[in-house]
């Protein structure tokens, strides 16, 4: 028998002790996600730089890896004024204007979004800088905020209303979900024309309408809102949910109705949103020392990912320094133009790709596949949002990777990493249908749905390259290899737990009436703080007369906190509240500020 520290299990952050003061929101999915990956709380003891100041959080982090503090804020570019809370931070940077879309003017989300992407971002920060400390680097301190958070949560969004093409499809209120006969709300998914056309067909809808409604329905991804024909909602009322069923069976799209959140409270939960399980034997070359601004230079990521989750994985770890290369078919990935377009690129594409290499494999083909593991036994991590079942039937699964290189990452971003039974297309809005979300988003006097943000891809994709960072840590510490995975459905628990929460001590998990709705002004809408929202309202008819900068120091100057909605994102590189952090790319895309700061 080995000796009993290398048999045991070791998770990465074993022998760290970690101390963490501040709001909430910001504290608690930090706190957690490093509790699971093995570090203690060191109870009692004090942050390392003090107490956290007010409207942030600090978490100190020491032990076996070295000492690093996180301080995240809900404003770290914006001036404390401008974003002082999760309603204020929506409001200024774009998140309650894209939410709202399909409704036709500003809301804000019910969840605590960007709140809970920030503190992720302070995990990625502070694993990023162990890990750096433990590749010879001096990393001690990392920083972020809601704010930022929340302009990389709307990157690709900014990207398309910079770009000097307009968008290729119609924009305005409406889309998903529909209703059945009898009162079922449900999400609709398929990716292929064909299978909408024949879903329709089945349901004897008008042709003119199943025509018009494929191209905003297709991109309700990219532009958050789906003005669909009227004649599709009264196609699907006028059907039975057996009947839509079977439409759905006969046609290869699938349909999932909205679940509550008091049936998602019922259903069995992980205790981590990632799974981390070492390989049996590794080997790991030295990779050199890196810079503390850049803790994974040196390393290189192979991404072989579509769409969100994986490509904005893989564009957080290479803006920490890995060379990242993109996997494409034959021919180059086909949303390189996606309209609309800046130099030719699709500023979508760019907004989570640029940067990055890329070498075109066709991995049908033997050929193909055996570079591809030419490339995997050069690299640190193997990326990939493939569909279940495909990695193993090309054989570039863990284990087929991991016999050409045993110290490979090997990373798989998914929709439900096998946990639900029976369900539906891993999908964004088919995840949020499924688990609750569109209960969570929303106050009790909207109807139950799916925000049209892709709100889990990018909490997806903030997650895989969390599980990515804590694998690369682990490998550092033992030498081997480590399969790690993430999920849509692990994004979509982490954003309900506080709604769960409440559900479970027997409140109302849905957030009151009128919850963060922006108050009209003569010309625009301004987000009173959470806090000061009931006081604001009491001035609505008064605010209503006034222009909005107006509207906003009446409130200031009685001493409640409040801001403009941004409800034009074209405009946001001129916000002031902004200091300029909008810039533009080689290709004159708009690109949003790195989220961290490290040193």
């Amino acid at each position: 028998m080995g000796h009993p520290t290398t048999v045991r299990t070791i998770r990465p952050l074993d022998g760290v002790e970690f101390h963490a003061a501040g709001p909430s929101e910001l504290i608690a999915p930090a706190a957690a996600h490093l509790r699971a990956l093995g570090a203690a709380p060191a109870d009692g003891a004090a942050p390392a730089d003090g107490p956290a100041p007010s409207g942030a959080s600090r978490i100190a982090v020491g032990g076996a890896l070295g000492d690093v503090t996180a301080r995240t804020a809900w404003a770290d570019l914006c001036a404390a004024e401008d974003a002082v809370d999760e309603a204020t931070v929506q409001a200024a940077t774009g998140v309650m204007h894209l939410h709202g879309r399909r409704d036709g003017s500003p809301r804000g989300l019910a969840a605590e979004y960007t709140a809970t992407c920030a503190s992720v971002l302070t995990a990625q920060g502070l694993l990023a800088a162990l890990l750096a400390r433990a590749r010879g680097a001096t990393a001690s301190s990392v920083s972020t905020g809601a704010d930022r958070a929340a302009l990389l949560s709307v990157s690709q969004y900014l990207a398309a209303a910079g770009a000097p093409e307009a968008e290729a499809v119609p924009m305005g209120p409406g889309g998903p979900p529909f209703t059945a006969g009898d009162g079922t709300r449900f999400e609709l998914e398929t990716l292929d024309a064909g299978s909408w056309a024949a879903f329709w067909r089945a349901l004897d809808a008008p042709a003119e309408a199943v025509r018009a409604g494929w191209p905003p329905f297709q991109f309700r991804y990219a532009t958050a809102c789906a003005p669909l024909p009227e004649a599709l909602h009264t196609t699907a009322r006028a059907s039975s949910w057996e009947r839509l069923r079977h439409a759905a069976d006969v046609s290869g799209a699938q349909v999932c109705p909205l679940h509550t959140l008091a049936e998602r409270a019922g259903e069995p939960h992980t205790g981590a949103p990632w799974s981390l399980h070492p390989a049996d034997a590794g080997r790991t070359a030295p990779t050199g020392t890196p810079e503390a601004a850049r803790p994974l230079a040196g390393l290189t990521v192979l991404e072989a990912g579509r769409r969100i989750q994986a490509p904005l994985a893989a564009h957080l770890l290479g803006l920490l320094g890995a060379r990242v290369v993109r996997i494409e078919p034959p021919g180059g990935d086909p949303l390189r133009g996606m309209p609309p377009c800046t130099s030719g690129l699709s500023a979508r594409w760019l907004a989570l790709n640029r940067g990055k290499d890329a070498v075109q494999i066709d991995i049908k083909s033997p050929a193909g596949r055996a570079d591809l593991r030419d490339l995997a036994a050069r690299a640190d991590v193997f990326l990939h949002n493939w569909a279940p079942g495909k990695a193993e039937e090309l054989g570039l699964d863990a284990d087929g990777l991991g016999a050409v290189n045993p110290g490979l990452v090997y990373a798989h971003t998914s929709g439900w990493a096998g946990r639900l039974p029976d369900a539906p297309m891993g999908t964004d809005f088919m995840v949020q249908a499924r688990t609750g979300v569109g209960e969570a988003v929303r106050p009790a006097d909207e109807p139950a749905a799916p925000s049209l943000m892709t709100l889990l891809d990018v909490l997806g994709g903030l997650l895989g390259a969390e599980a990515v960072l804590a694998a690369l840590v682990l490998r550092e510490r033992t030498g081997r290899g480590v399969r790690a995975e993430s999920s849509l459905l692990a994004a979509a628990e982490l954003l309900t737990a506080p709604a769960l929460g409440r559900a479970a001590s027997g409140r109302d998990p849905r957030r009151p009436a009128g919850f963060r709705r922006p108050l009209r002004t003569a010309d625009g809408w301004i987000a009173p703080a959470d806090a000061d929202a009931a006081d604001a309202r009491s001035h609505s008819a008064r605010l209503r007369d006034l222009g909005t900068a107006e509207a906003v120091a009446e409130l200031r100057g009685l001493g409640l906190h409040a801001t403009a909605v941004s409800t034009d994102l074209a405009a946001l590189p001129d916000d002031p509240r902004l200091r300029g952090a909008l810039t533009r790319d080689a290709h004159g895309a708009l690109t949003v500020p790195t989220p961290w700061r490290l040193s």
